[in-house]
């Protein structure tokens, strides 16, 4: 499922650049869909926790890429295809917390880190085969071929969620309960407000995202306007390089949280945002896309496997882990869905050099944030 959570969306900035969009228009259509994306992820976190049936959270993720996919070949009008990010964003959204949901189910607070860390280099590996596929196809035969592989790969991962045994999840531990209670969930932002630490990571998380979600999309649309690159090919190539990379890097995030904390892990994952806005300022084109995507492979690959486990580790036996999974993501979903429109919009006035520093600047405020409130967040 892991072309699920990314799908088409590498690829629409280029597919639409070329049909004539201008990067204002595109950040907003991106934008729109990750604002819808960002309002249900908590209400999906808190039906995850009350859910018996925690594999519906993965197939009805599972129709929305079909649809969006669907949507976008048959139309490129705008309110079109800004439905079709609507649909990869709930899919989007609903695909943490329930991944999450069934990896505690099925391997308890104790084995969690363990598996969460394989699940999430299977995941990387699974987007790195897929982003693969589909520069080749795309190269081969078009965007017509993007699509239509993302859209198998959703019916694909319905199909093996399937597989999973529904008696092998224990949908306590899924919601990290020691009891088995049906108290309504509480308000998510009261939530957060109760747990400094979880509040913290989300606005952090936040800061960071305002920069990093639009910088691989603008980055590509630099490359293909000024000539450098065909479109298909070059995304596919930044995304498997990142994906490559991640692989590695969930695996030494899961060995290092487990003989420390998450703490140390997030801080360095910062780091390398200031960095990536840098690069891209002085390069652009096929010479900058190996450091870019390395440097975003491992701060992306330490958050993946990092991010749950805080949560989960924090919220134990709270019963509401996939509500402040959600919660979580929410705040997040604030910074990454004004990204690709501040983005879009800002290189449009001065153009992607300036830019590219502008977006870099926000992981150095989510440094110091992460920093100031450490004592907050460091015994997680």
């Amino acid at each position: 499922m892991a072309d699920m959570q990314s799908g088409i969306g590498p690829f629409v900035g280029v597919f639409l650049q070329e049909r004539g969009w201008a990067t204002g228009l595109i950040g907003t259509a991106m934008t729109i869909g990750n604002v819808a994306g960002m309002l249900v992820t908590t209400p999906i976190g808190g039906f995850i926790d009350s859910s018996r049936n925690k594999r519906l959270w993965v197939i009805i993720p599972g129709i929305c890429v079909v649809s969006a996919s669907a949507i976008i070949l048959i139309s490129q009008n705008f309110w079109a295809v800004t439905f079709s990010q609507v649909a990869q964003s709930l899919a989007s959204a609903a695909i943490v917390p329930a991944v999450t949901g069934i990896t505690l189910g099925i391997a308890k607070q104790k084995g969690f880190n363990a598996l969460n860390g394989r699940n999430q280099a299977y995941n990387h590996a699974g987007n790195m085969v897929g982003a693969a596929l589909s520069g080749y196809l795309g190269y081969k035969f078009g965007y017509v071929a993007v699509f239509a592989l993302a859209a198998v790969f959703g019916a694909i991962a319905i199909a093996c969620v399937m597989m999973i045994p529904a008696k092998a999840i224990d949908d306590r531990a899924a919601r990290g309960s020691k009891e088995d209670d049906s108290k309504a969930p509480p308000d998510a932002m009261t939530m957060l407000l109760k747990h400094k630490a979880l509040l913290v990571l989300a606005l952090a998380l936040a800061l960071f995202h305002l920069g990093n979600a639009a910088i691989v999309p603008l980055y590509g649309l630099a490359a293909v306007a000024e000539g450098q690159a065909n479109g298909p090919s070059f995304v596919a190539t930044t995304v498997v390089i990142a994906q490559g990379v991640m692989i590695v890097t969930s695996l030494i995030a899961m060995k290092a949280a487990s003989k420390r904390n998450y703490w140390p892990v997030i801080l360095v994952s910062f780091m390398f945002l200031p960095v990536r806005g840098v690069l891209a300022f002085f390069v652009t084109g096929w010479w900058g896309v190996v450091p870019m995507q390395v440097l975003d492979g491992i701060g992306t690959g330490l958050q993946t496997v990092a991010v749950p486990g805080m949560v989960a580790r924090s919220l134990n036996g709270t019963g509401r882990i996939n509500l402040g999974q959600g919660a979580v993501i929410t705040v997040q979903g604030v910074g990454a869905s004004l990204s690709p429109a501040l983005g879009g919009w800002i290189t449009q006035w001065i153009g992607y050099g300036p830019t590219f520093l502008l977006l870099g600047g926000f992981g150095l405020a989510s440094i110091a944030l992460w920093l100031a409130f450490s004592a907050a967040v460091k015994k997680y």
